[in-house]
């Protein structure tokens, strides 16, 4: 059985390796680019003045701000435990990791850390989802955010993806985040591709990833109960079992 990865490959890794524990063979389809900002550095600038904590709601911004900066004193306020993993690794001393979404990153904030203090600096992409700074700024608290990476949308299918997709090979598709679903849409419609969906059951980290699949037709559409990727392969796990 074969299963579609369509986080970017910086983050494939561990799913990777899940999938092939479980018997599935893996089938790597990043269909976003991560290219960190070439001045990151000087983005950061003085944004880093009086900072009491960073915020980080992806690896991939945790990967990015250790290319510009190494201030790994400041608390890291993670979103998840991939994010919190990403950080430890780049040598962050205090690390404390939300396990959910990005409210969840914005209560944890809150019940650790004070207004008084500094302000929280943000980091994250060009495109962000969810309001991370309102929900601190109704708190009380500072936010400045500083984008350090982009994540860039892939133009097409590879052609062994299409071929995979076209001959019904893939059982399986997983899905992080709502611009990667909206991503494999747009790729699916343009390639003509969307009929074979129906052979393929999504399974998804969230409701919201889940609604921006809405654009095909699928055998079935799975919602991880936690937005994390313990749950997204525990109902991997049932839907295999049924």
């Amino acid at each position: 059985m074969k299963a579609l990865v369509t986080r970017p490959r910086d983050d494939a890794a561990t799913v990777a390796a899940a999938l092939t524990a479980r018997g599935i063979e893996p089938i790597l389809a990043p269909l976003l680019h991560i290219e960190p900002e070439p001045d990151g550095t000087a983005r950061l600038g003085g944004a880093l003045a009086g900072v009491q904590a960073l915020l980080f709601t992806s690896a991939n911004g945790v990967r990015a701000f250790a290319q510009a900066s190494h201030r790994f004193e400041l608390p890291a306020y993670c979103v998840g435990e991939a994010s919190a993993a990403a950080a430890r690794i780049a040598g962050f001393r205090a690390v404390a990791s939300a396990d959910g979404n990005v409210a969840d990153l914005a209560e944890l904030a809150a019940a650790r850390l004070a207004p008084g203090n500094g302000a929280l600096l943000h980091v994250a992409a060009s495109v962000v989802a969810g309001d991370l700074a309102g929900a601190l700024e109704t708190k009380g608290f500072t936010v400045r955010r500083v984008a350090l990476y982009r994540a860039v949308e892939a133009k097409r299918f590879p052609d062994e993806i299409a071929a995979l997709l076209r001959a019904g090979e893939v059982a399986l598709a997983l899905f992080f985040s709502p611009r990667t679903a909206e991503s494999f849409v747009r790729l699916a419609h343009a390639a003509g591709l969307t009929e074979h969906c129906g052979k393929m059951i999504a399974i998804c980290l969230s409701q919201n990833v889940a609604a921006a699949l809405e654009g095909v037709r699928w055998r079935r559409i799975a919602i991880a109960r936690a937005p994390t990727l313990d749950a997204l392969l525990a109902v991997l796990d049932e839907t295999m079992a049924a």
